[in-house]
């Protein structure tokens, strides 16, 4: 089982809460339902045999992440990172990457919509941009090549500052908004 594109989330997740909120050496919980999981690792497992899937990913990302704790109630997953495999995850950080010039972006206020997505075509000309009209949030936004990440952006703007979710490609296609 490959286990690379869920160690790649998992410090992601963690880097974007660390360029919010700024590094602190710290265990941090990562709550993931069962089909997320197994759309991370290609498998279509269920809860008990996702608990021994995650058991084998511990001991693979070990080294960098350090002992991970897992626990579930149902379908829904806890991966602990201690605080070792959090300062793995900043010293992975791309300090002039897109997330970061993202965050700044939408935490200064008063930012605009425009400003986001400036934000987005300085890192690339293929950008996909469609303005929403369910209600849900106001625009879609993502790399059309993945590059340089391949995320769903789910834009709110709220008037005095935006809001933002960020979801996979496949979790975004399941929420079906």
């Amino acid at each position: 089982m490959d286990y690379s594109r869920l160690e790649h989330h998992i410090t992601g997740v963690i880097q974007e809460e660390q360029i919010k909120l700024g590094y602190r050496r710290e265990t941090i919980r990562l709550y993931y339902p069962l089909a997320s999981l197994n759309r991370f690792l290609s498998a279509g497992l269920d809860a008990v045999q996702m608990k021994e899937a995650l058991q084998k990913f511990a001991v693979f990302a070990r080294e960098r992440l350090g002992e991970i704790g897992i626990s579930h109630t149902g379908e829904r997953f806890c991966l602990t990172i201690p605080p070792e495999g959090v300062a793995y995850a900043r010293q992975q950080m791309d300090g002039s990457g897109f997330l970061i010039d993202f965050i700044q972006a939408i935490q200064k206020h008063g930012c605009t919509i425009e400003e986001v997505l400036q934000t987005f075509y300085r890192h690339s000309e293929h950008v996909h941009v469609e303005k929403m009209e369910h209600g849900e949030f106001d625009y879609l936004v993502y790399f059309e090549d993945g590059i340089p990440d391949d995320y769903r952006y789910c834009i709110t703007d709220e008037g005095c500052h935006i809001v933002y979710h960020r979801f996979t490609r496949e979790d975004y296609e399941e929420l079906l908004f």
